[in-house]
């Protein structure tokens, strides 16, 4: 993904004192400003005039590129906020947004100045420049999470910074050619999809086109002359359309707002790219937008087009009664206008318009009790909240943003709970999404799921109208491969949260048992208790490896990041200077069986223990094979049968990481094994083996037979699971009595 940071395009670059006709210059802009403050309080537009002598103040001698005084920016951005009718509080962030960033003003002397609301927006608006970071990627990925959690926290942060951005590309002309690529790509991919997520459409569009015409300035010249000498042709028809449209509303009793709608440079691109059309096979270039008093009105006059003109089959959608993700509210309709031409029209009330151009910002603009406003302000606040809840189980920036980026794609399928609830989600979204979107808890314990009525896999995707039940049971747990095909950043999140932890709760286990090993090696029976007694032994044992606490200790020993046998030694000389000594009988008794393979203090193995524990896929132990335990660095501990040549070279160079395990009585589940079955090649030879193999209970997982030319014999390679050495052992008697097969044999590791 492009970067994330705020655009040097901006950076201001000091000089002598402006001209005092430069300074006019601004001293009058800022006069155009408050021309457009007429709906705050005096008190209120004094405090963004003391906002705007203080930014004034702080930017003297810094010029754009344009060679305008800098504060010429701020006060663009602070015009287009005022244009959403936001409050004195943003307006004074939007002057003071570089305040920090570029004047060295400090966030506490904003506090003073203008109260901790405006300084929290400056902060939140603020890049991490003055923060070293191993990467530019960590830098701007970082940038990015401050910016959205603020922004989660107070919206404004996002909409001052679209402000912000949307001045930049206007002025970008006037910045350095090599940088116009990475500027546009990150508004392309960053901030456009925030501002449509948000609902903030007309912003939306133009970022995007200002984007095309930086990033592809040959296509948007070709484009823009294309559209330009379409829109002189069809000037006509239209005047046409539009006069139909007036006499039919005007003889239905009808008020009507009608408005031409032409479709952006950059999403004719992006469908021309995307379904290989040429210029004119793209037949909604333009379109009709009817505003009309009210929801019933939308609906009548619907009637009213379906009358005049044919609909097109399939092209009608009803986005008032289900509403897009960002509040956006509509009906779409495709008609054959006159002389065969496909138009679009939209029908929507005042409030509607509103909300669609404007989206979380119509909070500001449409002060009246209108559920349209209060919808979209509703649904952008729930995708802020969940940007929080991500950032609760995700402390890493670049995942974060790996989480988040999913969720910025403005195509959307909706859905329907058994009881007729409707979601939302991206497009594409699967089971495992929907689960998680009503409830983690649910997530986390589905097992199945119906669609329709009928059962499909977790990893079905979802289609528009679909109805989902999720079928849950205590004892499912999220699994590591729903992370190949879930969709939203909040199920990728969740699932990711989920295993971390399980993971850290078994290492910590591990380590317990591996460290409990090697302190009976120095004769020592049992760890000594997490109680106030022991206290300051722990808190020296901890300094010694640099945990902060003694589970944090535990889980890097069962992590491998901790050698057990030392941190055992260093454990039992704090125990020495408290005046404790090893038990002689156990230590004798240790060092006498330390020569064996397993001794009396080894770490017991039953299956449960899930991702602590790995078995080796080079020789697949199972029940009842020799087996010893190597702690990898970070990997948790790895079984390798005691005759595997993996194991013994690692054994030779790097011993003190390897520890005594042994099978448990009862292993609570199946292991994989390798086998191998020689058979003549004849006919349906494959479907008797695998028969033969699942009669005796013996789970095939993975099947592949030798790739070479046919001959008279060839070898069958399965992975099977079995419970012990017994289990195989009548699984491979049953496959030798098959007919056709010539052998049959446990795959030997190599040496």
């Amino acid at each position: 993904m492009s970067a994330v940071v705020k655009s040097q395009s901006e950076a201001p670059r000091s000089t002598p004192r402006p001209s005092p006709a430069a300074l006019n210059a601004a001293a009058a802009s800022f006069a155009a400003l408050t021309a457009r403050l007429d709906y705050l309080s005096t008190e209120d537009v004094e405090q963004v005039r003391r906002a705007y002598r203080f930014a004034d103040e702080a930017h003297l001698g810094q010029l754009r590129n344009s060679g305008e005084p800098y504060i010429t920016h701020p006060i663009a951005v602070a015009a287009q906020c005022a244009e959403w009718k936001l409050d004195a509080q943003a307006l004074m962030a939007a002057l003071l947004h570089d305040a920090i960033e570029d004047c060295g003003v400090t966030k506490s002397e904003l506090i003073e100045r203008f109260g901790a609301p405006v300084a929290e927006l400056v902060d939140g608006l603020t890049k991490l420049d003055k923060l070293r970071f191993n990467t530019r990627e960590e830098n701007q990925a970082e940038s990015f999470r401050k910016m959205l959690l603020a922004m989660a926290r107070d919206v404004r942060v996002i909409l001052v910074k679209l402000a912000d951005r949307t001045h930049n590309m206007r002025t970008l002309d006037d910045a350095p050619r090599e940088k116009w690529s990475r500027i546009s790509r990150e508004t392309l991919d960053i901030y456009a999809p925030i501002a449509h997520r948000l609902g903030l459409n007309q912003t939306y569009r133009e970022l995007q086109d200002l984007s095309f015409r930086h990033l592809r300035p040959w296509r948007y010249a070709i484009l823009a002359k294309a559209v330009a000498k379409a829109r002189g042709r069809r000037r006509d028809l239209i005047q046409k359309v539009q006069q139909e449209l007036e006499g039919a509303f005007a003889a239905a009793g009808m008020s009507v707002r009608i408005a031409g709608r032409e479709k952006t440079l950059y999403s004719i691109y992006r469908k021309m790219d995307e379904k290989h059309l040429s210029f004119a096979q793209v037949t909604d270039i333009y379109g009709f937008r009817l505003i009309v008093p009210t929801v019933i009105a939308c609906y009548t006059g619907l009637g009213i087009l379906h009358q005049m003109y044919k609909p097109l089959p399939g092209k009608f959608k009803d986005h008032i009664a289900i509403a897009k993700l960002n509040g956006y509210q509509s009906l779409h309709t495709t008609l054959v206008g006159p002389a065969g031409v496909n138009v679009e029209f939209q029908l929507r009330t005042e409030a509607m318009h509103v909300v669609a151009e404007s989206g979380v910002a119509a909070h500001w603009l449409y002060k009246a009790a209108e559920p349209s406003a209060a919808t979209s302000e509703r649904l952008g606040t729930k995708w802020l909240q969940s940007l929080l809840d991500i950032q609760d189980e995700t402390r890493d920036a670049a995942e974060f943003w790996d989480h988040v980026k999913v969720d910025l794609f403005p195509d959307a399928v909706y859905v329907f709970t058994p009881k007729s609830q409707i979601l939302a989600l991206p497009r594409g979204a699967t089971v495992v999404d929907f689960a998680y979107a009503i409830h983690s808890n649910i997530g986390d314990h589905t097992s199945a799921a119906r669609i329709n009525g009928d059962q499909v896999p977790l990893r079905t995707e979802l289609k528009n109208g679909d109805v989902v039940e999720v079928i849950t049971a205590p004892v499912s747990t999220p699994n590591p491969a729903w992370l190949g095909f879930v969709r939203t950043g909040r199920a990728r999140s969740k699932i990711r949260h989920y295993l971390k932890t399980l993971a850290h709760a078994e290492s910590e286990g591990l380590g317990e048992k591996l460290l409990a090993q090697a302190l009976r090696a120095e004769g020592l029976g049992n760890l000594p208790d997490d109680d106030p007694e022991h206290q300051p032994l722990w808190e020296k044992l901890l300094r010694f490896t640099g945990n902060r606490t003694r589970s944090e200790l535990l889980t890097d020993i069962g992590l491998g990041k901790r050698i057990a046998t030392i941190v055992a030694k260093r454990l039992m000389a704090l125990l020495a200077e408290r005046g404790e000594k090893p038990d002689a009988l156990m230590l004798s008794r240790e060092r006498f069986t330390a020569h064996e393979a397993v001794s009396q203090g080894a770490v017991s193995l039953d299956g449960s223990e899930n991702s602590s524990v790995r078995f080796a896929l080079c020789c697949r132990p199972i029940p009842d094979d020799p087996i010893v335990g190597y702690l990898g660095h970070g990997e948790g501990l790895v079984v390798h049968t005691e005759a595997c040549g993996v194991g013994q070279r690692l054994r030779h160079k790097d011993s003190e990481r390897f520890f005594a395990v042994e099978w448990a009585d009862d292993p609570v589940r199946t292991f994989e094994t390798g086998v191998v079955v020689t058979v003549r090649n004849d006919k349906g030879v494959l479907a008797r083996v695998a028969a033969t193999l699942a009669e005796e209970e013996a789970d095939i997982t993975h099947v592949e037979m030798a790739d070479e030319t046919p001959q008279d014999s060839t070898d069958l390679r399965f992975v099977i699971a079995v419970r012990d050495h017994t289990h195989l052992e009548a699984v491979l008697r049953a496959a030798r009595r098959t007919p056709s097969v010539l052998a049959a044999s446990r795959t030997v590791p190599a040496p």
